[in-house]
């Protein structure tokens, strides 16, 4: 039996154990997108305008990362309920819950192992917000703690039974489990994104095309078959979210630093264009798919 029938197989006894007696009879229908490189052009874009709106909120516009962390993480919180309270797949929802989850996990990182150390203001700026600035935890701690908990939801995830491939995610259970590994793992990617801009001597250009290059061999590995494509997911999910993050230090940061000094406004305001843009174009193909799934069925049951 080869991954496709496996994968389907899986769902349909997910489908079958998950759903409730109301929903027994229904029509399942899908909640999340097709994988395909559109995707991850859109999650490249998302995870890089987290990273420089994060970073205007708390540092640009001196919030600090204790305020902006419980905004954007009650902003994540409405995206998701409506996420979830959704009857089908809506782009334009999905990837504002993607961009949230971004935007909080990118100061919920800077929260956990900064400090409030000149060293990580914005300049021209002499101090934070209201509230903690940092744990002070450190990028290797930081990231093993967030490594436990990611691999604690993967766990408990496998324990329900449950498929982790996106494409066959059509309970409410499962969709829960998907955007709590969603968001540890936007988390997870910010400390592993500043770690190699800040820390690691490669600066934001090096640990972009280090992390490029991982992803290349992620690619090349797809073609492997005993490596099963679910698991070569979400390490490509989380591995987009330092790219993001280098990315965005390379357009904000200022070029003593190495980066190209854009600014966070100017950045996150040409990022955000970019990925509305992407938004649109995915709900009219969205829209036109689901239009001629229709015609068909009908046409069908005639």
């Amino acid at each position: 039996m080869d991954k496709t029938e496996t994968a389907l197989e899986a769902a349909r006894r997910m489908r079958v154990e998950d759903a409730s007696p109301v929903d027994a009879g229904a029509q399942v229908v899908r909640k999340l997108p097709e994988v395909t490189l559109a995707f991850w052009i859109m999650k490249i874009a998302a995870t890089t305008l987290g990273e420089t709106a994060g970073d205007l909120f708390s540092q640009t516009l001196g919030l600090g990362y204790f305020l902006t962390t419980v905004a954007l993480f009650l902003l994540f919180a409405i995206t998701l309920v409506v996420q979830l309270a959704s009857r089908r797949y809506n782009p334009l929802l999905y990837w504002l819950v993607i961009l949230s989850t971004s935007m909080a996990g990118t100061t919920m990182s800077d929260f956990m192992n900064r400090d409030a150390s000149v060293k990580y203001l914005a300049p021209g700026t002499s101090s934070l917000g209201w509230g903690p600035q940092g744990l002070g935890l450190g990028y290797p701690a930081g990231a093993a703690i967030l490594v436990s908990i990611l691999i604690a939801i993967f766990i408990g995830w496998r324990l329900t039974g449950m498929t982790f491939a996106i494409r066959d995610i059509v309970t409410f259970r499962a969709e829960a489990l998907f955007w709590s590994a969603i968001l540890v793992s936007n988390t997870l990617g910010t400390s592993m994104g500043d770690f190699l801009s800040d820390s690691s001597g490669l600066g934001y250009a090096g640990g972009a095309l280090l992390i490029s290059g991982a992803l290349v061999v992620l690619l090349a590995l797809m073609r492997v078959p005993v490596v099963p494509n679910v698991l070569l997911f979400w390490f490509a999910f989380v591995l987009t979210r330092p790219l993001g993050a280098t990315a965005g230090d390379f357009l904000t940061k200022p070029v003593a630093k190495g980066g190209l000094d854009l600014g966070t406004a100017g950045s996150s305001a040409v990022l955000l264009a970019i990925l509305g843009a992407l938004m649109v174009s995915a709900h009219v193909r969205e829209r036109r798919t689901t239009l001629t799934a229709s015609v068909t069925r009908e046409a069908g049951g005639r």
